[in-house]
């Protein structure tokens, strides 16, 4: 299939509901129910093709074919590592995740939290697997990857060394839940070595399919501990941990007992009364089940003694299981960062919480026509692609007192880790937001976003997975104009808005639609008498040019000017024009059709030298989408793209011949279309679509 149907199959199923985790993607169009029931008819155990036992599957470098540190690696079923293996044993717990030879500790903390809300882990992991009733060495997983969810299928070949599980594995040794995730998840990125650093956000996205912010707890908001309890009120996930500045201080532990580099999980944020006066509180979760914070509101500390009984039973305040209160003011000073995962409806099917609505749009940039880079780049920033999104209702209890509408902007940029393999690197992105004023689903252009300022931005371009903050704004119309740091940089991207309150949204891609109009009631009269004159040397005494002589005709003209570039008009182009132009189906030119060309050739030459805005005689792709509505064709990026397919050469430049055939084409294109449109659709006949095609 080519990209443009791939694109079309895309949208029908996410129509159909397929990618929502009541309706996950087969990744790899692999069915679990389907390959276990075919492994049980025929007595044999799963062997994945798809994510074979070889080294291919371990990694590419450290982990490569010929690394020591695979050497020695044997592919094993667990029922060949112990006598009773468990897929879950009295459930999944923090003991089940015990980091192996493999740098995915990000991971690894984020499976951790899963622990903590059975709900979410029954997503990722679904009920009913087992080593015994009707075991086949097959299990599924489901994961939330850039905008859908799919289903992930693994047989249970792991690999070892001397025995013993070499990455992921439970304390007890028998249980092996957690290790499979890490195969599924491996499956899904190309390979173990591809999980290798990250950040737990992105875990906790891909477990989830929420949408993350990330505070630097030194420069943290005047209100975050309002933003807190509402993100709890809302469902989401948190996590807070202390940044290391060397490896040695990895899981070292403070003189109050907090653990460096550790993942923590925020459990609550609470004000209760001390002594007359209110003071903020965050409840926070060790995974590990032990070593708790031994400061002030620790357990059995002497702050609770003044604290009312009716509240110290609310919070639960005495718990040895790993979970502590401390001050709000001791968290900001004493801890990092603080991740928080915003969940959407889709995450979990529950009145118990509130949701943030959530919209997304998939995009990509492509060199040529719709990679732009960032306002720096004035010359194609305006090409980059852009959305709409209406905020009406302003918040419920505002945090600040001021009313207004607060949403979330995630810029997610795909495959990086499958693009480990081949050397590449992640781009820095970021989006701005400008206002969107009298505009009917028009893609802004230079001419606004150059003199207009932003109202709001990304905090920075940086080479992550995804960028994201949080913005108020009065109610009104906005547009955000994702993009790379540097232009012409391709890439795949999914935009994501959180809205507290119902919002739409839209992308902006309107139709192509023409404001040319053909002049029709040109007469022999209204010709030059020396342009008549001209005509008839060329034209000899038949006094029609066909495309063979039209080629010549204009061939000659253009080379006789240096301002220009081509490499000449060819025949293709040559018969376009003429079937354009040619009313009486002659295949051939005369006077007034002659006269009609003569007079698109100068205009297009005038457009072609006025969007030429660097002389170099040639159009970038850039320039074309200004040269295209110059000369009466509104096109959109898609309509844009192909053109550049089309016409452009290897430098993504049109020269002046290409320029001329391209408008040729679009206006015929247009005048064809014209005649059947209704409201932008149209419908053709076999016959009649060949022969639009074949023109």
């Amino acid at each position: 299939m080519t990209s443009t149907a791939d694109r079309l199959a895309h949208q029908k199923e996410r129509e159909e509901g397929i990618g929502t985790n009541q309706k996950a993607v087969k990744f790899s169009k692999q069915d679990y129910d389907t390959l276990r029931r075919q492994c049980l008819e025929r007595g044999r155990l799963f062997e994945d093709n798809c994510f074979p036992a070889e080294p291919k599957s371990l990694g590419f470098k450290e982990l490569g074919p010929y690394s020591s540190k695979t050497r020695g690696v044997v592919w094993k079923r667990p029922t060949e590592l112990c006598s009773n293996p468990k897929f879950i044993d009295d459930g999944a717990t923090r003991t089940d995740i015990c980091q192996g030879a493999l740098g995915d500790c990000w991971l690894l903390a984020a499976i951790a939290s899963l622990t903590l809300d059975q709900r979410i882990l029954a997503r990722v992991v679904p009920h009913g697997q087992s080593f015994t009733e009707g075991y086949a060495g097959i299990f599924h997983f489901q994961f939330w990857q850039f905008g859908e969810w799919v289903d992930v299928v693994v047989d249970d070949r792991l690999p070892t060394r001397d025995g013993k599980l070499l990455f992921v594995h439970s304390a007890e040794g028998s249980e092996f839940w957690s290790a499979l995730l890490e195969k599924a998840y491996s499956k899904v990125h190309g390979c173990y070595e591809a999980l290798s650093g990250g950040n737990t956000i992105e875990g906790f996205e891909d477990f989830t399919g929420g949408i993350a912010e990330v505070y630097t707890l030194d420069k943290a908001p005047t209100k975050l501990f309002h933003i807190m309890q509402r993100a709890l009120s809302l469902g989401s996930l948190m996590g807070c941990s202390i940044d290391i500045t060397n490896a040695y201080e990895t899981e070292a532990v403070t003189a109050l007992k907090l653990v460096k580099g550790h993942a923590y999980s925020v459990t609550g944020a609470e004000e209760v009364r001390f002594r007359g006066r209110p003071v903020q509180l965050v409840r926070i979760r060790n995974p590990w089940g032990q070593v708790e914070w031994t400061g002030p509101w620790s357990d059995g500390s002497s702050e609770w003694k003044h604290v009312g009984e009716d509240q110290k039973s609310k919070l639960n305040h005495v718990a040895d299981d790993g979970e502590f209160w401390m001050s709000y003011s001791d968290f900001i000073k004493q801890f990092s960062t603080l991740e928080i995962c915003n969940l959407t409806p889709d995450t979990l099917m529950s009145d118990d919480v509130g949701h943030w609505n959530n919209y997304q749009f998939e995009g990509m940039w492509r060199v040529g026509s719709s990679a732009g880079g960032c306002r720096n780049n004035q010359a194609t920033f305006s090409s980059n692609p852009q959305f709409v999104v209406r905020l009406e209702d302003v918040d419920d209890d505002p945090l600040d007192g001021e009313d207004g509408c607060t949403f979330l902007v995630g810029l997610m940029q795909k495959d990086g880790r499958r693009q480990k393999r081949l050397d590449r690197n992640l781009e820095p992105i970021g989006f701005a937001i400008y206002e969107y004023k009298g505009c009917s689903n028009v893609h802004l252009g230079p001419d606004v976003l150059l003199r207009q300022r932003a109202v709001a931005m990304s905090s920075n371009f940086i080479n992550t997975r995804e960028v994201c903050d949080r913005f108020k704004l009065p109610p009104g119309e906005y547009a955000i104009v994702p993009s790379t740091f540097q232009p012409h940089k391709k890439g795949s991207f999914i935009l994501r808005v959180f809205s507290e309150k119902q919002a739409a949204t839209r992308y902006l891609s309107q139709m192509p639609t023409p404001s040319y109009s053909v002049k029709t009631s040109l007469s022999e009269s209204d010709v030059d008498p020396h342009f008549k004159q001209l005509f008839k040397q060329i034209a000899g005494n038949d006094m029609e040019i066909s495309v063979f002589e039209l080629v010549t005709i204009l061939n000659n003209v253009v080379s006789h000017r240096s301002d220009i570039k081509t490499d000449g008009f060819s025949l293709e182009t040559g018969r376009l024009i003429v079937s354009l132009l040619d009313k009486d189906e002659s295949a051939m030119l005369g006077l007034l059709e002659f006269h009609l060309l003569w007079s698109k050739i100068q205009k297009y030459l005038e457009i072609f030298k006025t969007f030429d805005t660097d002389n170099s005689g040639t159009m970038s792709s850039h320039e074309m989408r200004g040269a295209t509505s110059e000369a009466g064709f509104q096109v959109n990026i898609a309509v844009l793209q192909s053109i550049v397919n089309r016409y452009a050469d290897a430098h993504y430049a049109i020269d002046f011949d290409s320029f001329v055939g391209c408008l040729i084409k679009l206006e015929m294109l247009f005048s064809k279309c014209q005649q059947r449109a209704d409201k932008g659709k149209m419908e053709l006949d076999i016959q009649q679509w060949l022969c639009l095609a074949i023109y």
